[in-house]
């Protein structure tokens, strides 16, 4: 497959939180100038500020870009108040369409724009396994995907080839909902939510950093694809695996009405994400053979959790 090296110059929009801090980490390691536009100030990466809604000075960082990588949205793990609801749309809608209004106004065509998406754009189907040509589901989440990849086919500018990564729940060390799940082990309350039968589908930070750049360099790689490990779980199995990563051998299970209760209450969440889930797999990924690093949760659970020198 025709491939470029790192590109001298990447774009991430969104760039200051866990998963945009792991892979500006990854790329500075290979030699990669990365800005990253931002509201906060990140700790890795040349930081641009703006606002993600309004064209400003902050669009003169896109001169020269090899890449562009779109992060931006209001995270997903709060209370869903209607508020929450129009910020989560709103966040990923106005960042995509002003970065294609910045591109339009210096007419600027970078090679490649990698555009997160969610995999939750499937909805929550109980037992089918989802893969790229799989039908959207119905509810909030599969509103905002739709929304979301309409504005950047909108957006995008001729002549720049497009990726859309769907991703799943990122596993990672320094950040994530994964923290928050681990903390709830070790307290030995981490047992299965509801049925347990749910689906999870979970990609190790590695990986996902590792499909961000090959989206990056791979001339080949263009259209949409699921960003997700090649074995997902149910929601019971990954707590067991979890339990174990932290040596805590006790996970009480939490019933669906205590979960519907102590989520918002306690953690500050909504409870449909600890009880609803599914499961997914990359078909195109598999057809184009790209090699996970950690294709199965246990591997992926003891590598995040492993003592480090």
């Amino acid at each position: 497959m025709p491939s470029h090296g790192s590109p001298r110059r990447v774009v991430v929009a969104g760039g200051s939180g866990f998963l945009g801090q792991s892979l500006t980490r990854s790329l500075l390691a290979q030699g990669s100038e990365v800005s990253i536009l931002s509201r906060s100030r990140p700790t890795l990466g040349t930081h641009v500020p703006w606002d993600a809604r309004t064209l400003g000075p902050w669009t003169n960082a896109l001169t020269n870009a090899d890449a562009i990588v779109n992060l931006v949205g209001r995270t997903v793990d709060c209370i869903k108040t209607p508020d929450h609801c129009d910020e989560i749309l709103r966040s990923r809608v106005e960042a995509t369409t002003v970065l294609g209004a910045a591109l339009r106004q210096h007419n600027l065509t970078p090679r490649v724009w990698v555009q997160m998406s969610t995999a939750h754009i499937y909805g929550d189907p109980s037992d089918v396994m989802c893969d790229e040509d799989s039908a959207f589901g119905y509810g909030l989440a599969p509103t905002v995907g739709k929304a979301w990849e309409q504005a950047f086919r909108e957006a995008l500018p001729p002549g720049t080839r497009p990726v859309v990564l769907r991703t799943s729940f990122v596993l990672g060390r320094d950040g994530g909902a994964l923290h928050k799940l681990a903390r709830v082990a070790r307290l030995g309350a981490g047992g299965r939510a509801g049925h347990g039968r749910q689906g999870m589908s979970w990609i190790h930070e590695a990986d996902m950093n590792a499909l961000f750049e090959r989206a990056i360099t791979n001339d080949h790689m263009q259209g949409t694809y699921i960003a997700t490990a090649p074995n997902p779980v149910s929601n019971a199995v990954f707590m067991r695996t979890l339990r174990k990563a932290v040596r805590m051998p006790l996970g009480l299970p939490a019933p669906a009405w205590l979960v519907r209760i102590g989520a918002p209450l306690v953690m500050r969440t909504d409870p449909e994400l600890a009880l609803y889930g599914r499961y997914c797999r990359s078909r195109r990924l598999e057809q184009e053979g790209f090699q996970f690093q950690f294709p199965t949760i246990d591997a992926a659970m003891a590598d995040l959790f492993a003592r480090r020198a």
